[in-house]
């Protein structure tokens, strides 16, 4: 048995909330090739210093590998784990 996509947009990626989370994520990768910190193909992403999507303040935000961003521990909740 595959996954249900449509099951998990409804139910999870097509909330409010998380609509707003992406959209800031999105907002976070713009700024960072318009100011020439990134660029289309990279294999780089933008990490959110604090874990909040939508604080795209230029101390919070900074452009590492992204196997480095996506390899933070995480706890029950899938949230970053304080070392």
């Amino acid at each position: 048995m595959g996954r249900n996509y449509q099951d998990e947009y409804r139910k999870y990626q097509g909330t409010p909330e998380q609509k707003k989370r992406r959209a800031g994520r999105n907002k976070a990768r713009r700024d960072a090739i318009r100011n020439g910190t990134a660029a289309k193909g990279d294999g780089k992403d933008v990490h959110h210093v604090d874990g909040n999507p939508r604080n795209n303040s230029p101390r919070n935000t900074r452009v590492i590998s992204a196997s480095n961003n996506r390899s933070f521990a995480r706890d029950k909740n899938a949230r970053k784990r304080n070392a």
